[in-house]
């Protein structure tokens, strides 16, 4: 075998391997360098795993030379190969902007074990992707988990301690009921490959065990995902961790979690089952909405602008569970959109704050008072962030609304495609306040001088407002792959 053949695994042992590694070598510095390489080592290894998914088809990668279901497989199908980009896109990104920010925010003599932690959760999220095996999803989210933990629990603030105590607590109970999940269905089928899963499955459906198991695996899927209103831990964890930590948990972790629910009720359970018969579709329809409408209307309250942007990503992820509700190819093509989309402006928006941090110190509405003329880079990228997140085109949120709203008109759902358009409109108004705030208010008297921030970290800024925009005038690649990736999960395999 060559080494191409070991990419499915080569993408999670890279990251995994540098979190130690980044401890031992004790230098801040040179924690950053082992960081920084093993995330662009991974990413390539994921965009060259995603154009032989595109050329080759579903890849199976047997650890151990153990055939599956005996052997624990790796499996990259186009979705997984389409979230792989984003895990490891959006760390290499945000290590290139960390450079500065965590010497910043960070004691000295935590940063070599804060690369640490930040590389085993990469790690984490990019083995939760890449295994076929179920109890390897518990495995791989624990590790992701209880690293971010400790990356919370590093921001200036105090209240980070509370806020990661926090995070712990609904983070276990998840975890737990995931667990619990997970063995159910162990006990009905006896095996633990995810492919095994969903073929031995069908003959024991109607049994309490199975239907046990499946709820108990939603609900703890959708506390990682901070689901409404499962999604309490989220505001603080968001507002208090370090700016680094908050760019790179809001791009990937509850993007992983939706991953994780799509792959249960679709590939293992199967969506007749899971979202028709349970039924599944009217609740998440429901709680999807009430998190649109709820955090978005939460999010306009705000002064503190991390805060307020943990209340949006509630409400963005409201509008992927509206997808999935709608169990139709369309509205999983929305909610897998949306993954990829909600990385992009959320990457920029907290970067950007972490830009704002670094130079000004806070990111409260009162500190972006005259910032479009003190930081005109940065507060631009927030401002094209925004109009992203709000859904105005030609950017990538309106490609997701745009699909969003076609799903529900394709089952005839007006009150429900209005209500879409009411979240779209809340998120205008508090938008507007940074806008506001930044351009049409005065410089407070007696301010101290602010530069622009360094290139360093408007650099990876930048490359993901471009991406913003490009992606939203070429949808080719991701409307391809999510349509590919939606009609794989819908079972209209070609």
């Amino acid at each position: 075998m060559t080494l191409w053949d070991h990419l499915p695994v080569l993408v999670v042992i890279i990251p995994l391997m540098a979190g130690p590694l980044c401890v031992l070598t004790e230098h801040p510095r040179a924690a950053w360098i082992v960081a920084l390489a093993a995330a662009w080592l991974s990413f390539a290894a994921a965009v060259v795993l995603a154009a032989q998914v595109s050329d080759t088809g579903t890849i199976s990668y047997h650890l151990g030379g153990w055939e599956p279901p005996w052997g624990i497989e790796y499996r990259i199908d186009t979705l997984g190969s389409y979230v792989l980009l984003i895990v490891t896109a959006i760390p290499a990104l945000v290590l290139v902007a960390a450079k500065e920010s965590v010497v910043h925010e960070i004691p000295e003599s935590l940063i070599a074990r804060f690369y640490g932690a930040f590389m085993l959760a990469f790690a984490g999220l990019a083995g939760i992707v890449a295994t076929g095996d179920a109890f390897n999803v518990f495995v791989f989210l624990e590790i992701s988990s209880l690293s971010s933990y400790a990356l919370i629990s590093m921001g200036r603030d105090r209240r980070a301690l509370t806020a990661s105590f926090e995070y712990l607590v609904m983070g276990t109970i998840g975890a737990t009921f995931i667990l619990i999940g997970i063995g159910f269905l162990y006990m009905m089928t006896g095996t633990l490959n995810m492919q095994d899963l969903a073929e031995r499955l069908p003959a024991v459906l109607e049994t309490r065990a199975v239907r046990a198991g499946f709820a108990f695996l939603t609900v703890g899927i959708g506390l990682k995902l901070a689901m409404f209103p499962l999604h309490l831990w989220l505001p603080n964890a968001y507002a208090y961790a370090p700016s680094a930590v908050t760019a790179f948990l809001a791009a990937t972790a509850t993007k992983v979690a939706v991953y994780a629910l799509l792959r249960f009720l679709f590939d293992v359970f199967g969506f007749e089952f899971a979202l028709r018969d349970m039924p599944l579709d009217h609740i998440l329809m429901i709680l999807g909405l009430a998190g649109i409408l709820t955090a978005s209307l939460v999010a306009v309250f705000q002064e503190d602008i991390k805060r307020m942007l943990a209340y949006s990503s509630v409400a963005q992820i409201g509008y992927m569970v509206l997808g999935i509700s709608l169990a139709s190819t369309t509205g999983v093509i929305a909610a897998t959109l949306h993954v990829f989309n909600h990385a992009l402006m959320k990457g920029v928006l907290f970067l950007a704050l972490g830009a704002v941090v670094y130079r000004i110190g806070g990111v409260t509405l009162r500190d972006f008072a005259g910032l479009g003329r003190r930081m005109p880079w940065t507060m631009a990228s927030i401002v094209l962030g925004g109009l992203s997140l709000i859904g105005v085109p030609p950017t990538v949120g309106f490609i997701t609304k745009w699909y969003l709203l076609l799903g529900t008109l394709e089952q005839g759902l007006w009150p429900v495609a209005i209500l879409v358009l009411i979240g779209s409109l809340l998120a205008l108004l508090y938008v507007w306040k940074l806008v506001e705030a930044a351009y049409f208010e005065p410089v407070p008297e007696g301010a101290a001088t602010v530069r622009e921030a360094p290139w360093s970290m408007l650099l990876p800024i930048w490359l993901l407002v471009g991406a913003n925009i490009y992606f939203g005038m070429h949808t080719e690649v991701t409307v391809g792959l999510a349509t590919q990736a939606a009609n794989e999960l819908m079972g209209l395999r070609p």
